[in-house]
């Protein structure tokens, strides 16, 4: 079974290991997916950076092997705090709302140090405004709890990240900030309109898209007086009406983990994943924490499938790849290289303090 032809709208995450399982070279092979993204678990801890850093350029190099891609999107989330995947002595920054007023230094710092492991892309910035003190997933992940200090740090973490070649995705549109739900666990609903989204959620996105973001994530979040039978991440109303239209964004979108437990009863029948590209999206993201990445056999065979459709390849699926061919046109294959102890100690100087060292590393 070849499953390349769809490959360019998937996001995989790789089985909690540091080497390829054999299951994982059997999906990327088979569906040689555009994206991979890799957890704490792909990474060597409690060992040397010179060991750890060797394992990583061959996980990389193998990556792209196994994908038989020249070009692809190696990626991570780093926002710093406890969302951080990597070993010391990569630098731990605090929470986004702590070095906030910093955030081009950290963007560039952050950048530097992904882009020497070979990743040229980090799921972050938060564009989530924290406006819910019941919050119990994004809280300090937001920069703040005002819309125009959100988007003023966001734009300067994208200006950042992106002068290091690393390319930075905005999430979690259009706005995760006011829900007391954590979509890794359920699906959280906001009765907010429209308008209200427009007047508050919307504008730190806007900002990014204006700065030339090239990637935003959708969050799995309800939002019943806009859509009242999909969340976000399968929503024609939300993805293409907002974010496509009302902001005027053109660039790739990439859903979040759809095995999180928010998307349990949305992507178990045949044509979810036509579903999911006919709502204006491009990438589908499914990682083994809290499902079986086998699943994306079936969900690329159902977007497969829909290719026997005319007007779905024409109007949906080509405009789509044009997209993300476009952005990987324009993306950089970092080598794997190490840092200097110089250049480490400089980036934890930038926020005076290094991130707690001793915190959870997720």
């Amino acid at each position: 079974m070849d499953l390349s032809d769809v490959g360019s709208h998937v996001f995989l995450g790789l089985q909690p290991e540091t080497a390829l399982s054999d299951k994982d070279k059997r999906l990327l092979s088979t569906v040689s997916p555009a994206g991979v993204i890799l957890f704490k678990s792909n990474f060597i801890h409690g060992t040397d950076y010179e060991a750890w850093l060797d394992n990583q350029r061959r996980l990389v190099t193998d990556i792209r092997a196994a994908a038989g891609r020249d070009k692809m999107f190696i990626a991570t989330d780093h926002e710093g705090a406890r969302v951080c995947r990597t070993p010391p002595p990569v630098t731990r920054f605090k929470s986004a709302s702590e070095w906030a007023p910093k955030a081009r230094q950290v963007g560039a710092a952050m950048g530097k140090e992904l882009a020497s492991l070979g990743i040229n892309m980090n799921f972050a910035p938060v564009m989530d405004i924290h406006t819910n003190p019941d919050n119990p997933v994004i809280g300090t992940r937001a920069f703040g709890s005002a819309p125009d200090l959100v988007s003023a740090c966001g734009e300067e973490f994208i200006d950042g990240i992106h002068s290091e070649n690393v390319w930075a995705c905005a999430k979690h549109f259009p706005g995760h900030g006011d829900t007391d739900v954590d979509s890794h666990y359920d699906l959280p609903s906001l009765n907010l309109s429209k308008d209200e989204l427009i007047a508050r959620e919307l504008i730190p996105f806007q900002a990014a898209v204006d700065r030339g973001i090239r990637i935003i994530m959708t969050g799995h979040i309800l939002y019943p007086n806009i859509d009242h039978q999909y969340p976000a991440t399968l929503s024609h109303k939300i993805t293409t009406g907002l974010l496509r239209k009302q902001l005027s964004y053109n660039g790739v979108v990439v859903s979040d983990d759809i095995g999180m437990h928010a998307m349990d009863r949305y992507f178990d029948t045949s044509d979810s994943a036509r579903k999911f590209l006919m709502a204006g999206n491009d990438m589908l993201m499914i990682c083994a924490h809290f499902t079986d990445t086998e699943r994306i056999l079936g969900l690329a065979s159902g977007m497969k499938e829909a290719l026997k459709d005319d007007a779905f390849r024409h109007q949906i699926h080509e405009p789509s790849v044009a997209r993300i061919d476009q952005l990987l046109k324009d993306t950089t294959m970092h080598v794997v290289t190490d840092l200097s102890d110089e250049q480490f100690v400089t980036h934890a100087q930038i926020d005076g303090v290094h991130g707690d060292p001793t915190a959870e590393v997720m």
